[in-house]
């Protein structure tokens, strides 16, 4: 039976000196759920991973996982977790099997024993065991890192930005490892600043500036953009920024690719909105009605945020 309150994060908050890095979080993860914790840089995604792993003691607030206080029972809640850090924290003059021996070693036990449990990632990098880290790729360096993680049969794993500074090809290979040991009924909580990968989560937290913006399967929070998008394109793409946004004190503007997104609470007139653009000098004008993704929704909450404070 799945333990829908698996891990429990119950009123966190932390600062550093004067400087706040999470305020009153409270986060339910269901077991054998990928979570995912979805932000840019600074938004406290690091410090709440590093709490719930146990390296770091909130001010307020607690974290259960199976029922149990992460800092009560730290020894026994370490048996169980999964860690990868999202700097690369493997030893540089060692060898990719000298790394994974070392690792398996601490957690008493042996590749030859666990190798199964690591089979599907491990067998990417297996051919280059011999090599020095120093010498590996991006990619091949976070397969070993997750390698890592997995020799001791955790249950949790809690992954810090694991595909940031990793090309396309091993982006997608990595989701596509995490999604298979999810069905082998692991727990993920895994952070990214890349908002497409939300859609590969169960679940999302939208964070900014230490705070949860919001929580829920990512086809509802699309589901619940309520405001009205066209993505627009003239032939000046930064003018056009400028000038949408003083369009209408309602709209909202931003890049987004090759076109700027727009946005408002009303329906918007697009023939105005063309004619507007030709008087401010815009040529090869394109606007296009569009549905909202996560991105969409994430900048909308931050304004919304912002607005009410």
């Amino acid at each position: 039976m799945i333990m829908h309150n698996y891990i429990e994060v119950l009123n966190i908050s932390k600062s550093f000196k004067d400087a706040g890095a999470l305020y009153d979080i409270n986060i339910n993860i269901p077991e054998q759920c990928l979570f995912g914790l979805i932000g840019p840089d600074g938004a406290g995604k690091t410090t709440l991973l590093r709490i719930i792993t146990t390296l770091l003691l909130p001010d307020r607030g607690m974290v259960r996982i199976k029922g149990m206080d992460v800092i009560k029972y730290y020894k026994k809640v370490r048996t169980f977790i999964g860690y990868m850090p999202g700097r690369f924290s493997l030893y540089q003059d060692l060898t990719v099997e000298e790394n994974l021996k070392f690792y398996a070693t601490i957690f008493s036990t042996s590749i030859e024993e666990n190798y199964h449990l690591i089979r599907n990632v491990y067998s990417h990098i297996e051919p280059f065991r011999k090599r020095l880290i120093r010498n590996l790729s991006g990619g091949m360096k976070q397969k070993l890192a997750l390698s890592c993680a997995l020799i001791h049969n955790p249950e949790i794993l809690v992954l810090d930005e694991p595909t940031t500074g990793v090309d396309a090809v091993s982006r997608n290979e990595f989701w596509d490892i995490l999604k298979a040991l999810k069905k082998e009924g692991k727990t993920i909580i895994v952070s990214t600043p890349y908002m497409n990968e939300a859609g590969m989560c169960d679940y999302v937290a939208l964070m900014h500036n230490g705070r949860i913006l919001e929580i829920d399967i990512p086809c509802k929070i699309i589901e619940h953009f309520s405001k009205t998008l066209l993505a627009v394109r003239t032939g000046s793409i930064n003018k056009l920024v400028s000038d949408l946004r003083l369009y209408s004190a309602d709209g909202s503007a931003y890049l987004f690719g090759h076109y700027v997104h727009y946005c408002g609470e009303k329906k918007f007139n697009k023939g105005e909105i063309h004619s507007y653009l030709v008087e401010r000098g815009h040529h090869n004008i394109e606007i296009l009605d569009i549905n909202a993704n996560i991105e969409d929704c994430f900048i909308t909450a931050i304004e919304n945020y912002d607005k009410t404070g």
